[in-house]
């Protein structure tokens, strides 16, 4: 029987089969490692094959991904964490405060899914918490994202009365949902359907940081054609098999200027003369945010700031 993997907890997978009935699974065998660098080779989204032995399932097969998304384990050196896979795009849910997110962040993720050529969704929640003055910067960060052909809104989700343009977003999709805990990710999810229930949690006033209310990955439907996949809250995020050169490709606003430097794809836009990218952030067609992002990312330094 060929199903979905709905959740992943340790050795144990939720599977729903071709049948729509929901088994839980567990691997055959040493298929678990071989082969695979990820600490966790199936991930939610997966397509595998299994059979039923006394009443549990059995996975046999994982078949070819689509695409998926990673990040670096955070418990083991040199393996990435399989977040999800066969996904349709990529939703960051972010917040100017409490708790506020770094626009490191949420670039390392738009990359991670530009990688894949995966479309991204930006949703800032809690723009009932914002000053006049904040407002403007939410809608100034809108536009900057917008105008690389991110797909970018702001919502209240526990006091707007209807989450309407989320719920077309998602329409029809597989949507991998991220961001810091905290930032409603959870209150999200059960305002498009009740019957996910996710757990939330209040900010800490002294931290003013969210705390873990998802454990770990699992996909929700929404209906029988849209999967939103829930994530756990995540500090820090880590990029996966990517060379210095490379990272440039996945930033829009820099394929094209890039090709004007005079090292070409040996520029690594950082001291070098005759530096596109960088005539571009001086001359403003590429934001100095998103530049700093990038530089972040090629020497290899901490994006929660």
């Amino acid at each position: 029987m060929i199903g979905r993997v709905l959740k992943s907890t340790g050795s144990w997978y939720e599977v729903v089969g071709e049948d729509q009935k929901k088994y839980a699974c567990r691997v055959r065998g040493k298929m678990r490692l071989e082969g695979y660098r990820e600490s966790n080779p199936i991930a939610v989204g997966d397509q595998v094959k299994f059979e039923i032995d006394n009443s549990e399932g059995i996975i046999s097969e994982i078949l070819a991904r689509t695409n998926h998304m990673l990040r670096q384990s955070v418990k083991r050196t040199g393996h990435a964490s399989v977040l999800a896979a066969n996904i349709d795009q990529v939703l960051v849910v972010a917040t100017i405060k409490q708790p506020r997110t770094s626009l490191g962040f949420i670039d390392r993720v738009l990359v991670s899914a530009e990688s894949f050529r995966i479309p991204q969704v930006i949703v800032f929640n809690k723009k009932d918490l914002l000053t006049e003055e904040e407002i403007v910067e939410l809608e100034n960060l809108i536009g900057l994202y917008q105008s690389i052909g991110v797909n970018a809104i702001s919502i209240s989700a526990q006091h707007d009365t209807s989450l309407e343009e989320i719920s077309k977003i998602l329409q029809g999709k597989v949507t991998l949902i991220a961001g810091h805990s905290g930032v409603g990710k959870s209150t999200i999810l059960n305002r498009l359907s009740p019957e996910i229930g996710q757990s939330t949690a209040a900010i800490s006033d002294y931290s003013d940081k969210g705390t873990h209310t998802t454990t770990f990955a699992e996909m929700f439907p929404l209906d029988a054609t849209t999967y939103i996949i829930d994530t756990p809250g995540i500090k820090e995020w880590g990029l996966v098999d990517m060379e210095q050169q490379e990272i440039s490709d996945y930033f829009p606003e820099m394929r094209e200027i890039r090709l004007g430097c005079k090292f070409g794809a040996r520029c690594l836009h950082i001291n070098e003369p005759r530096c596109a990218v960088k005539e571009g952030v001086e001359n403003n067609l590429i934001s100095a945010s998103r530049y700093n992002s990038y530089l972040s990312m090629v020497l290899g330094e901490d994006n929660r700031k």
